[in-house]
């Protein structure tokens, strides 16, 4: 039976792919290569050393540690801290998801643009406010559909899921090899110029740093599955280290190969939108099979979107509702309908949702830079979850001697301390840099440019305060007695 038990158990490469599949996407590639061209090449090895490494062994330790706690982040922080700050950590890892549920209709209708009508016309020639009322609708019709249950809609999603990763690995394959094959022009001039990979770090280079982070968070998905790892404190972190060696190539690789397919000193500014869909295109093009890529592309991506705007409608409210301390949380938003959903949980996401697709629409010109503006938003919202993962790691060194765990990071506490802080300290850095559009206002003009501003800062404040008057309203409502 050992023997048996010890077989089931994961291995360090069971953890690299599914660590992998959790954290990376093809679009983060475009994403920043869109933000920094080929000087992203750098940025990502420095984020990968500097970062994401402390980062994903962190989340090892705190999940070793804390083996049988099933709410993650939230539990970590109600051992370590009290239930009041884990409501606030599990509010924050839910409210985050708002600006990511207003994007994926976007998303969608783009995908279905590019494998309809061949082309990324949809967002260059629509007006956002059109743009936006339709991206309503989708997203009305998918609150109603994640009422109904989402079982086959998971296992599609699974699916384009594990094709989107190979198409990840067919790009870097094809974009980097199409010149020494198939003899090519390679569409950035002078590629072999290393001063071209080298960032100036500069005020504007700092506002790009939310989205190198967004791009690599969420590693703390996995620390279920710490203990679950044959010989886990050494395991763990080969696999952690192998994660981060597979991620490093595949963004570096990748920015190269998007490089040879798009002209890095000309970046159009629907590169975020569209820049995927045409590099599949243009490699399609290259090996003579036309749309092809470019179609397989788009249709996985649909279904992919479509399954995590149901499923992320759906999970976090669960996670943050399912075991809701009543002293936090309304009874109201407690209700449940026949099929077991939080019926005002949902309102209170429609709600929320319905507001950040309509008003930006208002004062945001053009559909690209309202895109490109909402994607921003989501690496500036999207990161302030992984803070509570490294203030769960600083109380965890403190308190090392009492929580044991198979597996640790850095047994010093003062390095640890260091590590935690570091991290922390970054991430919060970058949010707030992030707050700055990355083009001046004469790409913008003025007023859309302080309206983005304005939105950037005001949109997290918002969600995160209404994290704190929640439990104001539940002592009222609730009649709890002290």
């Amino acid at each position: 039976m050992e023997n048996t038990s010890q077989s089931s158990k994961l291995r360090w490469y069971n953890i690299a792919l599914l660590a992998f599949t959790v954290v990376w996407g093809f679009t983060n590639v475009v994403n920043n290569f869109a933000n920094q061209g080929l000087t992203v090449v750098f940025s990502w090895i420095l984020i990968m050393f500097l970062y994401f490494i402390p980062y994903t062994l962190m989340v090892g330790q705190l999940g070793s540690a804390f083996q049988n706690s099933g709410a993650g982040v939230s539990s970590w922080i109600n051992e370590l801290l009290g239930s009041k700050w884990a409501y606030l950590a599990a509010w924050t890892y839910w409210v985050v998801h708002v600006p990511y549920l207003a994007q994926k209709p976007q998303i969608i209708m783009i995908s279905l643009s590019w494998l309809f009508r061949g082309n990324g016309t949809f967002v260059n020639d629509t007006k956002p406010i059109v743009v936006q009322l339709l991206s309503l609708v989708l997203f009305l019709g998918f609150v109603w559909l994640a009422t109904k249950g989402l079982n086959a809609l998971k296992k599609l999603g699974n699916i384009a899921g594990i094709l989107l990763l190979i198409m990840s690995f067919l790009f870097i394959i094809l974009g980097i090899s199409a010149p020494f094959i198939l003899h090519t022009r390679v569409a950035t001039p002078n590629m072999g110029n290393l001063h071209d990979y080298i960032p100036k770090f500069s005020f504007q280079y700092l506002t790009t740093l939310s989205m190198l982070i967004f791009a690599v968070g969420g590693c703390e998905k996995i620390s279920p599955y710490v203990n679950k790892t044959h010989n886990a404190s050494r395991e763990f972190p080969k696999g952690m280290l192998v994660l981060a060696i597979i991620v490093a190539l595949s963004a570096i690789l990748g920015s190269i190969g998007m490089g040879i397919v798009i002209n890095a000193h000309h970046i159009p500014n629907d590169l975020m939108s569209n820049g995927a869909y045409e590099a599949f295109q243009i490699l399609g093009r290259y090996y003579h099979v036309g749309n092809l890529f470019m179609w397989i592309f788009a249709i996985t991506n649909t279904l992919g979107s479509a399954t995590a705007l149901a499923v992320s409608i759906d999970a976090p409210l669960r996670m943050l509702l399912d075991e809701a301390d009543e002293r936090f949380i309304p009874k109201v938003l407690l209700k449940k309908n026949r099929h077991g959903v939080f019926i005002n949980g949902y309102k209170m996401v429609t709600v929320l949702v319905s507001i950040l697709i309509i008003v930006p629409a208002l004062g945001i010109k053009g559909m690209s830079n309202l895109y490109n503006w909402l994607l921003n938003l989501n690496s500036i919202c999207m990161p302030m979850r992984y803070l509570w993962v490294f203030l769960a790691y600083i109380m965890l060194v403190k308190y090392m001697d009492k929580y044991k765990s198979d597996y640790v990071f850095v047994k010093s506490k003062p390095v640890g301390y260091a590590f935690g802080i570091w991290t922390f300290v970054f991430t919060a850095f970058a949010c707030i840099m992030g707050m700055v559009p990355k083009a001046n206002m004469a790409a913008f003009g003025t007023s859309s440019w302080w309206f983005q501003i304005a939105m950037n800062v005001i949109t997290p404040i918002i969600l995160i305060a209404l994290g704190l008057i929640l439990p104001a309203i539940a002592r009222r409502t609730n009649k709890i007695s002290n």
